[in-house]
């Protein structure tokens, strides 16, 4: 396929693996983009010299484009650019902050610049900022979300009447029909996160992995929205945080109920028990772990039978 998306990044399918932390590292991205579609290395959880390591093994292991999910709010984000601008890395998609601040250094360094919105307001703005395409991601998604919990399906068609820059929908999709269903509405790709979180090639612990596959509909809810709303299974912290926010607990005391290392205790160690696991609610469908390749593979294929098929 040919489109604006396909020909930014240089891709052969508009099939974009989302930056998530403790998830996507080099073997993630490099595996994506040597099967055609874009890697993205998730930087959130990467402290700068980590980063520098994970970009220069992708390298070494693909010669297709990936990029770099950068959250501007990180501490060190400084840092992380200017590793990203001396390593080369073609493309930046940032998220969680104000495009304007680092999209004009990028471009300056021949860098492509995507950034994650949820709302048209937002996107507005990232058009404005010089970014090159947004990621509109709904209410489904895993992880940290907007505040205006607006559905994939009403997102997708609102940021493309906002904005000429092309729109890469995210949030709840995982297979070839919700793809179909996302360019139906005006997306020329997509970004997906959960699906690849059960990828062979995924750096999440194998327990979070079996988790994901084991989700059924309503295991996840949007939570500390007091703080910033993210996604979560259900677990036993997950039921100490819906307590403490029913007992009308303030931002910090939420804050110390969070703590250190949550997120990495749950996806990236295994405990499934006083984690924070994040992912979405199309955890639901996804079945199996498989490879990266076989994930690509699998929902071009469907995507293309569904472009085919009459309307029932």
């Amino acid at each position: 396929m040919h489109n604006r998306v396909t020909q930014l990044f240089n891709i052969n399918y508009p099939i974009i693996q989302a930056g998530m932390i403790w998830a996507s590292g080099w073997r993630l991205a490099s595996a994506v983009s040597n099967a055609g579609g874009l890697g993205l290395i998730g930087s959130g959880s990467m402290y700068p010299e980590v980063l520098r390591e994970h970009i220069q093994k992708c390298k070494a292991v693909t010669n297709k484009p990936f990029g770099v999910n950068v959250p501007l709010l990180y501490p060190d984000i400084d840092k992380h650019i200017a590793i990203i601008i001396e390593e080369k890395v073609p493309i930046v998609f940032t998220s969680a902050g104000n495009p304007k601040t680092w999209t004009t250094i990028l471009k300056e360094n021949g860098i492509k610049v995507v950034h994650v919105v949820s709302s048209s307001k937002f996107a507005l703005k990232a058009q404005e900022a010089g970014c090159d395409a947004v990621v509109a991601e709904g209410f489904e998604a895993g992880g940290h979300n907007g505040r205006e919990e607006t559905t994939t399906m009403v997102l997708i068609p609102a940021v493309c009447a906002a904005v000429d820059i092309p729109v890469i929908a995210a949030g709840g999709i995982a297979t070839g029909r919700q793809m179909l269903a996302s360019m139906v509405l005006g997306a020329e790709a997509v970004q997906i996160g959960s699906r690849f979180v059960a990828s062979d090639e995924a750096s999440s612990h194998i327990n979070f992995k079996e988790a994901v596959i084991q989700a059924q509909e309503g295991d996840t809810v949007l939570s500390l929205k007091q703080l910033t709303p993210v996604r979560l299974l259900k677990n036993n912290f997950f039921n100490q945080v819906q307590k403490a926010e029913q007992e009308s607990a303030s931002a910090d005391e939420l804050k110390q109920l969070l703590g250190r290392g949550r997120a990495k205790q749950g996806m990236f160690e295994g405990n499934l028990d006083e984690g924070e696991l994040e992912i979405g609610q199309v955890s639901t469908l996804i079945k199996s772990i498989q490879p990266a390749t076989a994930i690509i593979k699998e929902i071009w294929q469907e995507f293309e039978t569904a472009l085919q098929q009459p309307l029932k």
